[in-house]
């Protein structure tokens, strides 16, 4: 394993233990409860979006560290976010879990950030749902408060 990959394992491994954004917002616009069948992993995520801006988001779940250190990464990637650029990590996050381990290009990886971490996890398909759990508790939490997220742009 090379220094960037076990440097990646670790960023998973950090997050599945101390979750960011772990605990439900109180009133929240919208909510979403989601289960991958493949292995039982589960989210309840919940959101609060004012002026175009995701202002609370959080969740609780149980499950393997990829999916539970995938949802933790997401939150510090959208906490605070406008939906312009929640579109553009979703997809960029997509797009990526879907490269089976054949990269992407470096603009998207910078643009994740930790969530770059997760691009070993696209070599196994049976894990890119783990991985994606979160991002589509999110979406349709959004959904469920009247929120189309709209389609994404590249950032200037």
């Amino acid at each position: 394993m090379n220094d960037l990959d076990q440097l990646y394992q670790q960023v998973i491994l950090d997050h599945s233990r101390e979750r960011h954004g772990e605990g439900l917002p109180d009133s929240p616009q919208g909510s979403s409860h989601q289960v991958n069948p493949t292995c039982g992993d589960e989210v309840d995520l919940a959101v609060q979006v004012q002026d175009g801006r995701l202002v609370a988001v959080g969740w609780q779940g149980q499950g393997c560290s990829i999916s539970q250190a995938s949802v933790s990464v997401m939150h510090d990637l959208v906490d605070g976010a406008d939906l312009a650029t929640i579109a553009r990590l979703e997809r960029d996050f997509h797009t990526l879990m879907h490269s089976r381990g054949r990269g992407v290009e470096d603009r998207v990886l910078d643009e994740l950030e930790d969530a770059a971490a997760f691009e070993g996890v696209s070599k196994y398909p049976n894990r890119v749902k783990c991985a994606l759990l979160g991002w589509m508790a999110l979406k349709d939490a959004l959904a469920k408060a009247g929120i189309a997220l709209p389609p994404a742009q590249e950032q200037d």
